[in-house]
């Protein structure tokens, strides 16, 4: 038996709500936590620049309903990745995270996903490998200095699509402040996988795990990496979570869902969440109780 945090990925949530709306209705759908996105588009990556008072507010909204984010997912540096050949995007991408690393400090985040693409637009090449690595390196440094993880996400994609992946970067970058967030759904799509030995052999690096349904990678399909409702994709998650469960992984599990514009959003996660919750009933997990205070006052 195992206690885990349960989750909800912020673009789940209807995207019309305010902060503190978004945070109480967290709570009110069952979850521990909410997963803080800072992607490709303008408005989020704005959040990057947000001022002491815009920081404060947002942390005082956190404070009030009694709510934590665990995770920023960093999706952003997809636009402007570690690898690419121009040299401008690649300091950009180093500033973005410089920037996130400050914001996550600021915000009382303790992990940030890390993307696991060399580049994303661009053509990969060895040069785009290495200039992955060298950046990414300077990346760990940065949150080490500040004591935030960074964690690299398996991904829809054959540069990072396993933790055995993340293992080698952990291998050239000798840090604890660098680990794995595996996304269950992105491992199991991929053929050449072996997703048991792949938990199994790496569970020590897991700082975080998403909870994804996929369709596979064929030789006639490229697969289907969003928007597979849970129960209709090749994951097989009685199998891993009753794995993870024997591993005694004690970390966050987060749903990631892209229902915030929607019109049966609420809907969808409820019946996400009641997926996991007979899962999480037969193999033994138990999940962290909600400690939801709305409108608590010092």
């Amino acid at each position: 038996m195992t206690v885990n945090a349960l989750g909800i990925y912020e673009k789940a949530l209807p995207q019309d709500l305010t902060w503190e709306e978004k945070f109480n209705l967290v709570h009110e759908l069952g979850f521990n936590f909410l997963e803080f996105s800072v992607d490709e588009s303008e408005d989020r990556l704005a959040r990057l620049d947000w001022t002491r008072e815009q920081r404060t507010s947002f942390r005082d909204t956190m404070w009030r309903t009694h709510s934590r984010i665990n995770t920023l997912m960093l999706s952003g540096q997809r636009l402007y990745p570690l690898g690419s050949a121009d040299p401008k995007v690649r300091q950009e991408s180093l500033t973005i995270m410089e920037k996130a690393i400050d914001l996550a400090v600021d915000l009382g985040i303790r992990n940030i996903q890390v993307a696991g693409y060399d580049v994303y637009y661009e053509k990969k090449t060895v040069e785009s490998r290495e200039l992955f690595v060298e950046n990414l390196e300077k990346c760990v440094r940065m949150a080490a200095k500040k004591m935030v993880m960074l964690s690299i996400e398996t991904m829809d994609d054959p540069f990072i699509n396993s933790i055995g992946k993340i293992s080698h970067y952990k291998k050239l970058i000798k840090s604890p402040w660098l680990q794995a967030y595996p996304d269950l759904g992105n491992i199991s799509a991929w053929p050449e996988n072996d997703i048991s030995y792949d938990i199994e052999d790496y569970v020590q690096n897991i700082a975080a795990i998403h909870l994804k349904d996929t369709l596979p990678v064929t030789p006639t399909s490229e697969g289907k990496f969003k928007e597979v409702p849970f129960g209709t994709g090749c994951v097989d998650f009685e199998g891993c979570l009753r794995m993870l469960t024997r591993l005694n992984y004690s970390g966050s599990y987060t749903i990631e869902m892209w229902t915030g514009t929607s019109d049966n959003a609420i809907a969808e996660i409820k019946q996400a969440k009641k997926f996991f919750d007979d899962i999480f009933e037969k193999v033994g997990i138990t999940q962290e109780p909600v400690n939801y205070l709305e409108g608590v006052k010092n």
